[in-house]
C-alpha cells in the first residue's frame, strides 16, 4: 500500500474549514491515503456531516510547546539525527531572525514533532493556509528530505510577507490556490509554473436544487424578506458595514437578517444593531453545521456580504458561502472586492458596491428587496454558473492528478 499524504492544517475539524473536509472526504474517494495533522485542537462543538465520512487518521502536534515539554524534546532529539536537520536549523534561523516571535519558534518545534513521529509513516506533506502550516510542513521536508505541497487561500496570502512567500514557492513542489486574483499574486513570486489555480468549488451532491419561493417585496410588516449572511464575525468580513445599510433602509421596508457565524467581533455587533433599533429585526445564530446552513439558504430570499480588507492586509478570497448560496438560487448583494467577481457578475446574478460604502449597498439591498422578479432571474442565473463552473469535480481532478492519482493536470 502507498504510504498515505499529510494533510498539515491549522486545526481540524472547523466548521468554517468545510472547504478542505470536503476536498479530503474528495480525494480519498479517488483513492488517495491521507493523515491529517493539525496544529491545534478542534474548539466547535458540532461537526459537518463530511467530517464523519472521512477516514483519514488525525495527529494533533504540540498546540504549545510549553504543554508538552517531554513530547517535544524527544522529537527533537529525533529530528537532529535527520539528515537535513541541519539545512531546516539554519532555514529557521534565517526566518526567525526576520520574524522574531513566539510563533516562529512554535512552528519549529512542532516540525520536529511531524519529522519525528509522523513523517517516517508518510510519503508527502501538503500544507493547507501559507503560513503557519507551510513553516511546519517546510520545515519538516527540510528534515526529513519528503517533498511538500501546499493550498493557498486568502489570510495567509495577504498577511504574510513577501520574503516568506517567495521562499515557500521555492522550496514546494507546487502549490494551488482558489481564486485567479490570488494566484496572480503568488506567481509574481513563484517560479514560473509553480502556482496553479484551484476553485473550491462544491460537492453538488450535498447541494440540492433551488427550491420555490414566495414573491415577497418587503410591503407586508407579517411576510419580511429573509436575508441571509454567512460568516465569522471578524474584520474582513464587513458586517458592520452590512448593519450600517441596514439601519439606512426606509424604515416601512419588511425585511429580517439571519446571521450564521462566530467570530470575536459578535456582541460588538449585536451591540451596533441595537443601538441603529435593529435588534428585532437580526437573528444571531453562531455557528452551525452544514445541513442547518443550506436550510437557511433555503428559508432565505436573499445573501448579502460586504466583505473588505481588513487593517493588516487580511481578506477573503472568493469566499465559499456565496457559492452556496447561488447554488439555491439566492441573488448576493455584495461588495466588489478580491475574487468575488470571479463569481458574481454585476447585474446578472447579484449586484456588486465598492467595500466599506454602506450607503450605496443600502440601496442595493432595498433595490432587490422591492423586487422579487429580479431577484429571482438572478438567482437562477447564479445557480446554472455554480453548477456549470463551480462544481468541486474539476479541482479534485486536478489535485488527483498532482498526487499521482491520474486526471486532468
Amino acid at each position: 500500500m502507498t504510504p498515505p499524504v499529510a494533510f498539515i492544517l491549522k486545526g481540524y475539524p472547523r466548521l468554517s474549514e468545510s472547504f478542505i473536509a470536503q476536498e479530503i472526504a474528495a480525494l480519498e474517494r479517488r483513492g488517495l491515503a491521507i493523515e491529517i495533522v493539525s496544529l491545534r485542537h478542534p474548539t466547535d462543538t458540532r461537526t459537518h456531516p463530511v467530517h464523519r465520512e472521512i477516514a483519514a487518521r488525525v495527529t494533533y502536534l504540540p498546540e504549545y510547546l510549553h504543554r508538552e515539554p517531554m513530547r517535544v524534546l524527544a522529537a527533537w532529539r529525533k529530528a537532529r539525527r535527520l539528515p537535513g536537520y541541519d539545512a531546516a536549523w539554519r532555514t529557521w534561523r534565517a526566518d526567525l531572525a526576520r520574524d522574531r516571535s513566539a510563533n516562529r519558534i512554535r512552528r519549529f518545534g512542532q516540525a520536529c514533532v511531524l519529522a519525528a513521529e509522523v513523517a517516517p509513516r508518510v510519503a508527502w506533506l501538503h500544507a493547507h493556509f501559507l503560513h503557519t502550516p507551510a513553516s511546519v510542513a517546510r520545515y519538516a521536508a527540510l528534515m526529513t528530505g519528503l517533498p511538500w505541497s501546499g493550498s493557498a487561500h486568502a489570510k495567509d496570502i495577504y498577511t504574510s510577507p513577501d520574503w516568506e512567500l517567495a521562499e515557500k514557492l521555492a522550496d514546494c513542489r507546487w502549490l494551488v490556490t482558489c481564486t485567479a486574483a490570488n494566484r496572480d499574486h503568488l506567481a509574481r513570486l513563484a517560479p514560473p509554473g509553480r502556482v496553479g489555480l484551484v476553485y473550491h468549488g462544491l460537492d453538488l451532491a450535498r447541494w440540492p436544487a433551488a427550491p420555490e419561493r414566495p414573491p415577497r417585496d418587503g410591503s407586508a410588516p407579517g411576510d419580511p424578506v429573509i436575508l441571509v449572511a454567512v460568516g465569522r464575525a471578524v474584520e474582513k468580513k464587513g458586517l458592520d458595514d452590512l448593519v450600517a445599510a441596514l439601519a439606512l433602509l426606509p424604515a416601512h421596508l419588511s425585511w429580517r437578517l439571519v446571521h450564521i457565524g462566530g467570530g470575536p467581533l459578535k456582541e460588538a455587533l449585536q451591540r451596533q444593531a441595537a443601538q441603529a433599533g435593529l435588534a428585532a429585526r437580526i437573528s444571531w445564530l453562531g455557528a452551525r453545521p452544514q445541513e442547518e446552513v443550506l436550510e437557511a439558504y433555503r428559508s432565505a430570499d436573499l445573501f448579502c456580504l460586504a466583505p473588505r480588507i481588513a487593517g493588516d492586509g487580511d481578506r477573503d478570497g472568493l469566499p465559499n458561502v456565496l457559492m452556496e448560496a447561488q447554488s439555491q438560487g439566492l441573488a448576493a448583494v455584495a461588495t466588489r472586492v478580491s475574487a468575488v467577481p470571479e463569481l458574481i457578475a454585476h447585474g446578472v446574478n447579484g449586484l456588486l458596491v465598492a467595500p466599506g460604502d454602506p450607503p450605496a449597498l443600502a440601496e442595493a439591498l432595498e433595490a432587490l428587496i422591492r423586487d422579487p422578479g429580479r431577484r429571482a432571474a438572478m438567482g437562477a442565473a447564479g445557480e446554472a454558473r455554480v453548477r456549470s463552473a463551480f462544481a468541486m469535480d474539476g479541482g479534485i481532478d486536478d489535485l488527483s492528478a498532482r498526487f499521482g492519482l491520474g486526471g486532468r493536470s
